[in-house]
């Protein structure tokens, strides 16, 4: 929300500007909580505060006070909010200051919204996306598109709806070799894709050209291998897999991307059922946005590189800095001899 300013304070695990390689705990402040004291207290509350009983259609309202037993459906709406997405961005910080060191970088634009899509960057240029990216209000590369996206947000808005959309995460300078064919919960892939997948309102994960791939014959869809003699390594001239080949990385970029539903609370309210009564009501409202695929982008950002973060320490190990770097270095040799 607006209303928060998002400072991540680092309370343990850092001292003089390096982590210790103990637990870094960060504090994020709240300040829209001071507003819920006498609501949302741990301790009995006398009188005990209305229950919100008219769940949303695309939350996790009824699913969860069926699941735990919550007739007050504020006990699972407040816990299931997005909001918690701050703590992972937060993280995602540590993994994106890590990866940096390792020459990964981590970067995302949002190439849709509703039904308008963005086009690809005309420089074709990585540098030039994630720049153009950044510079921009919806984290889109196409100046046209995000125009277009402006209006459609506005319209869904005007008309009390949401709108959903598509993100794409990029990884660059990905070394090969991070997760594993041998076993399912290594597979990079798959580990990227559950990263993703937990944001809350995505309810679709690519990678690479997954999903169009899925259309093409063989021959269009797998990316040939060269080899690079002076440089004494393998490429690619495409990149339909996205980086990721068997659960593992291939030294290409890795590239996801997410899909959005719209935001399940909307001002004009969907038909709903009172837990209590039984009877039939339009759905609760609470805050909401319109739309909110810009704000996605970043926390998958952050998720991605967590998931990297993770593959590379599982890949590389390392009690220190310097040790990792040593492993990182040692294995582009062995890869430069293969």
């Amino acid at each position: 929300m607006k209303i928060e300013s998002d400072r991540a304070e680092i309370t343990a695990g850092v001292r003089n500007g390096e982590t210790l390689g103990s637990p870094v705990v960060l504090v994020v402040e709240n300040k829209d909580h001071a507003s819920w004291k006498g609501r949302m207290d741990a301790t009995p509350m006398d009188p005990t505060p209305e229950p919100l009983t008219r769940p949303r259609p695309g939350h996790a309202d009824l699913a969860g006070g069926l699941k735990y037993d919550r007739h007050d459906l504020r006990d699972i709406l407040e816990r299931a909010s997005a909001r918690e997405t701050a703590a992972r961005t937060a993280a995602g910080g540590i993994a994106r200051r890590l990866l940096s060191e390792v020459g990964i970088e981590v970067f995302a634009h949002v190439v849709a919204i509703g039904a308008v899509t963005a086009h690809a960057h005309p420089s074709g240029s990585i540098v030039a996306l994630r720049e153009a990216a950044r510079a921009s209000d919806l984290a889109c590369a196409d100046p046209k598109a995000e125009a277009q996206m402006k209006d459609a947000i506005r319209e869904a808005a005007h008309a009390g709806d949401t709108l959903g959309g598509v993100f794409e995460v990029v990884a660059t300078g990905v070394p090969p070799g991070l997760g594993s064919h041998a076993q399912w919960d290594r597979k990079l892939d798959g580990r990227l894709a559950q990263a993703l997948m937990s944001i809350p309102a995505i309810k679709a994960v690519e990678i690479g050209e997954g999903v169009a791939s899925a259309a093409h014959l063989g021959g269009a869809v797998h990316d040939p291998i060269h080899y690079q003699g002076t440089e004494k390594r393998f490429t690619r001239p495409t990149n339909h897999a996205g980086g990721v080949e068997g659960g593992i990385s291939n030294g290409e970029d890795v590239v996801c991307r997410a899909y959005m539903k719209p935001i399940s609370t909307l001002r004009r309210a969907l038909p709903s059922v009172d837990v209590v009564t039984k009877e039939a009501h339009d759905s609760a409202f609470e805050r909401s946005d319109t739309c909110a695929v810009a704000a996605a982008s970043v926390v998958g950002e952050a998720m991605v590189a967590l998931a990297l973060a993770d593959a590379v320490l599982e890949k590389f190990g390392g009690d220190s800095m310097k040790e990792l770097l040593r492993n990182v270095q040692g294995f582009a040799e062995q890869t430069r001899d293969y």
